[in-house]
C-alpha cells in the first residue's frame, strides 16, 4: 500500500464518481479504478459497492476513510513540522556563554531570538570559555559565546562584536578620577585575576594586554567569575581589567575608567562546531548579527 492509494481512495469516497474523482486527480478513469481495486485486494474487503449508475461506500469502506483521512492529515503535520525544524524554526538549541556576556549581548539577543523564533526550545548556560570548547565537543551545547583565545582549531569562530578593555579600580584608587587611564600606570598595583586553569582563558587576554603595555601583573587575589572580580576590586583588594560592557555591572566601591588609547580590546566570539551544521544554529547566528549590528568601518 502507498499513500497515492489512501488518495485515489479518499477522492472517489469524497466524490463518489470516478469519473470526477479522476478528473480532480488528473488522472484517467480505467487506472483509478484499477488502483482502487488493487488496493481492495490487498485489504481484503471492499471499500466501494458498485452498481451501473452509482458508487456508495461500504461499512467498512467508511471505517477506512475516517482512518486514512487522519493517517494523511498526521502525515501532513509530520511534514510541516519537519519542514519547520529543517529550517531552523523550530526543535532544540542548547547555547554556552560566558558571564561578561550577560551585560552587553546576551539579554538583547535572548529577547530577538524568542520573539523571531517562538518554536525554538532555547537554553542557555553560563560556562568560561574553555568549558563550552568541551562542552561543544560532547555536543551537550550547539552555540558558545565566548571569549578569546579559544584554543581549538576545528571549531568554526566568528566575531560576533569587538568592545576595549576597562580598568576597574577602587573608588579610592589614585586614578580612580582620571579620564583616561594608562594602562602602563597600574604597573605597581596588585590584580585581581582569573585562574591559571582551564587555559585558555580570560587571563590570557589580562596578561598579554599588561604585557603589551611592558609589565607583567602582580597577583593579589584570583576570582572565578567576572562578578566576583569587580566585587574583590570594590573591596580594595586589587585592580582588574573587564570588558568594556561590564560596567553595566554597578557596585559601590568600584569605578570604571577607560584605558589611554590604543587601548587593548577583546572579542565576543561565536564558536560552533565546523562538522555539524544545524538550520537553528544559523538562525540563532543570524539574529546575533542583527543584535549586533554591522561592524564598525
Amino acid at each position: 500500500m502507498e499513500l497515492r492509494h489512501l488518495r485515489y481512495f479518499l477522492a472517489v469516497a469524497d466524490e463518489l464518481h470516478f469519473g470526477r474523482a479522476a478528473a480532480r486527480l488528473h488522472i484517467a478513469q480505467p487506472p483509478l479504478s484499477r488502483q482502487i481495486r488493487q488496493l481492495e485486494e490487498e485489504l481484503g474487503f471492499e471499500l466501494f459497492a458498485r452498481t451501473a449508475r452509482r458508487v456508495r461506500l461500504t461499512d467498512a469502506g467508511r471505517a477506512f476513510r475516517d482512518e486514512a483521512r487522519s493517517l494523511l492529515g498526521r502525515l501532513g503535520d509530520a511534514v510541516a513540522a519537519s519542514r519547520r525544524v529543517a529550517r531552523g524554526e523550530a526543535g532544540a538549541l542548547a547555547v554556552g556563554f560566558v558571564a561578561s556576556a550577560t551585560y552587553g549581548l546576551l539579554p538583547r539577543l535572548y529577547r530577538r531570538f524568542r520573539e523571531r523564533l517562538p518554536d525554538v526550545a532555547l537554553s542557555l548556560t553560563e560556562m568560561s570559555s574553555a568549558e563550552q570548547v568541551e562542552a561543544l565537543r560532547a555536543g551537550h551545547i550547539q552555540v558558545g559565546l565566548a571569549r578569546p583565545p579559544v584554543g581549538d582549531d576545528a571549531l568554526a569562530v566568528e566575531p560576533l562584536a569587538e568592545e576595549p578593555l576597562v580598568a576597574a579600580l577602587p573608588a579610592r584608587h589614585p586614578l580612580a578620577t582620571a579620564r583616561e587611564v594608562p594602562l602602563r600606570a597600574l604597573a605597581r598595583d596588585a590584580f585581581v585575576l582569573f585562574p591559571r586553569q582551564p587555559r585558555p582563558g580570560w587571563i590570557d587576554v589580562v596578561q598579554s594586554a599588561c604585557a603589551a603595555a611592558g609589565f607583567r601583573p602582580a597577583v593579589a587575589q584570583e576570582a572565578l567569575e567576572l562578578s566576583t572580580a569587580v566585587t574583590l576590586v570594590a573591596a580594595g583588594i586589587g585592580v582588574t581589567l573587564v570588558p568594556a560592557s561590564a560596567q553595566a555591572l554597578r557596585l559601590a566601591g568600584v569605578v570604571y575608567r577607560p584605558l589611554r588609547p590604543p587601548a587593548p580590546a577583546t572579542s565576543l566570539l561565536a564558536l560552533t562546531r565546523a562538522d555539524e551544521p544545524r538550520p537553528v544554529v544559523e538562525r540563532f547566528l543570524e539574529v546575533a548579527r542583527a543584535v549586533v549590528g554591522p561592524p564598525p568601518r
